[in-house]
C-alpha cells in the first residue's frame, strides 16, 4: 500500500500527475481542489462562502479542509491514497500526521513539482481558456502563487527536512509524460 503527497505551486501539474499515478497504482486520488469545486455546486451557505474564498485566490480554512480530508481518508486509509492540494498549512500537516499515526498509517512518498512563476502563469491561462475555471484569472493566479509561497511551500520544506528519505523534487517544466516517467521510476526503485 502506498500513501503519496504531491506538492507544487498552482498549475505545476500536481492534479495531472496525481490522477495518472492513482490510475497506474489503483489508489484513491483525493484532490482538495476538485472536492471543493464539487462542494460549490451544492449552492448551500458553505458553498457560497467557499466560492467567495476560492475565486479570490485565498486558502480555505484549516477546519473546513481538515474535516473534508478526514472524512475521505477514513474511508481510504486501508487502500492507499494520493493527496493533491493537502496539506497546505503547517497546522494541516500536523493534523494529517496525527491522523496517520492514530490510524497506523504513514506517507510513503512525497513529490514536490518545481516550476517557475512564468511557466506556471502561462499554463494556468491556457487551462483557463480550455476549462473555464473561475480561479484561473491573472490576479487570482498571483494571489494563489503568493499564498503558495507564504504557506504551502513552508509545509513542503518542512517535509523536505523531516522526511528527506521519501521526499523527491521533480522538474515541472518537462512534458507531462516525462514527469510521469520520472515519478514511476522513483516508485519502482524503492
Amino acid at each position: 500500500m502506498n500513501n503519496i503527497i504531491f506538492f507544487g505551486p498552482p498549475g505545476a501539474g500536481k492534479g495531472t500527475q496525481a490522477k495518472l499515478i492513482s490510475e497506474d497504482l489503483s489508489l484513491s486520488h483525493l484532490s482538495t481542489g476538485e472536492i471543493l469545486r464539487k462542494k460549490i455546486l451544492e449552492k448551500d451557505a458553505l458553498a457560497i462562502k467557499l466560492k467567495e474564498i476560492m475565486s479570490s485566490g485565498k486558502l480555505v480554512s484549516d477546519d473546513i479542509l481538515n474535516s473534508i480530508v478526514l472524512s475521505r481518508l477514513s474511508n481510504e486509509s486501508n487502500k492507499g491514497f494520493i493527496l493533491d492540494g493537502y496539506p497546505r498549512t503547517l497546522a494541516q500537516s500536523e493534523y494529517l500526521n496525527n491522523f496517520l499515526e492514530n490510524s497506523g498509517n504513514r506517507i510513503n512518498y512525497i513529490f514536490n513539482i518545481k516550476l517557475s512563476f512564468e511557466i506556471l502563469k502561462n499554463r494556468i491561462l491556457k487551462r483557463s481558456s480550455e476549462e473555464s475555471r473561475e480561479d484561473d484569472k491573472i490576479e487570482v493566479i498571483q494571489t494563489r502563487y503568493s499564498e503558495y509561497k507564504n504557506t504551502t511551500e513552508k509545509v513542503s520544506n518542512f517535509y523536505k527536512k523531516t522526511q528527506s528519505h521519501i521526499f523527491y523534487e521533480i522538474d515541472g517544466s518537462q512534458q507531462i509524460h516525462e514527469i510521469t516517467k520520472n515519478i514511476k521510476k522513483i516508485l519502482k526503485k524503492s
